[in-house]
C-alpha cells in the first residue's frame, strides 16, 4: 500500500504541475487509474490513498473485481476494444466507456442501458496515429459518428479518446495530442468537452493539449505487460 500511496503522490504531482504549466485550473484533469491485471487487492489498496476511477480494459476481469469489491463509491471506466457480443454488461456495469469507434457499438449499449440508470458516459475511440493495429474511427470519420451517438439518448457523449502511437519526442507526442483537440473543437456539440488521452510516459504532453482524463497503469501499478 506504501508504495501505491508514493506513486499516486508521484503522479497527481506530476498531473498538477502540467496544469500550471499549460495554465490549466488545478483539478481540471481527472485521473484514471488503469487496473487491468491487477488483483482487487490493489484497487482497494489505491482507493484507501483516495483513487476512485478506475480503468479497465477486460470485460470478465472487471466484472469479477467489481464483484469482489462492491464498492459504490467507485466509478469504473471500459478502455479496451468493444465486442458487440460483450455491450450489455458494459451497458450495465460501468459508468464510462471510452472505446466506441462504430455506431452499432453505440446503438446496442445505448438500448441495453437500464432506465433506471443515468445516461452511460462514452467517449469516441480516435485511431489518430492511423495504426493498423489500433482501435479507433479514422477522423475523417469522426464527425458522422460524433453526430449519431450524441442522438441516443441512454448515452451521453462526452468527447473523444486516443492512444497515440508511442513515441519518446515531446513535439511528436503533443502534434497527436493536438490533432485530437482539434476533432473535439470542430465538433461544437453541447457537452461534448472532454479529451480522454495521456498514460505514463506522456501525460505531460497530453495535458499540455488539453486531456481532461489521464489513464495512468505504469505509474501507479507499476510495469506489466501492455502497460504505459
Amino acid at each position: 500500500m506504501d508504495s501505491i500511496a508514493t506513486r499516486l503522490a508521484a503522479v497527481s504531482a506530476r498531473i498538477r504541475a502540467a496544469e500550471a504549466a499549460a495554465g490549466r485550473v488545478p483539478g481540471s484533469v481527472r485521473l484514471v487509474a488503469v487496473s487491468k491485471t491487477q488483483p482487487a487487492s490493489m484497487l482497494a489498496a489505491a482507493y484507501r490513498c483516495g483513487q476512485r476511477d478506475f480503468g479497465e480494459n477486460y470485460l470478465q476481469e472487471a466484472l469479477t473485481k467489481q464483484e469482489q469489491l462492491a464498492n459504490p463509491d467507485l466509478v469504473w471506466h471500459f478502455i479496451g476494444p468493444i465486442q458487440s457480443n460483450k455491450t450489455r454488461p458494459l451497458a450495465l456495469h460501468f459508468h464510462w466507456v471510452h472505446s466506441i469507434d462504430r455506431h452499432k457499438i453505440a446503438e446496442r449499449l445505448n438500448e441495453q442501458r437500464p432506465a433506471d440508470l443515468p445516461p452511460l458516459n462514452v467517449t469516441i475511440q480516435v485511431n489518430v496515429s492511423g495504426e493498423a493495429s489500433k482501435s479507433g474511427v479514422a477522423p475523417a470519420a469522426v464527425a458522422e459518428l460524433a453526430a449519431a451517438v450524441h442522438g441516443l439518448p441512454r448515452l451521453r457523449l462526452r468527447g473523444l479518446m486516443a492512444i497515440p502511437e508511442p513515441s519518446d519526442d515531446v513535439a511528436t507526442q503533443r502534434a497527436a495530442f493536438h490533432s485530437l483537440r482539434r476533432m473535439l473543437e470542430e465538433l461544437d456539440l453541447a457537452g461534448v468537452d472532454q479529451l480522454s488521452m495521456g498514460m505514463s510516459h506522456d501525460l505531460e504532453a497530453a495535458i499540455l493539449e488539453g486531456a481532461t482524463l489521464v489513464r495512468i497503469g505504469t505509474a501507479i501499478f507499476g510495469a506489466r505487460p501492455g502497460y504505459r
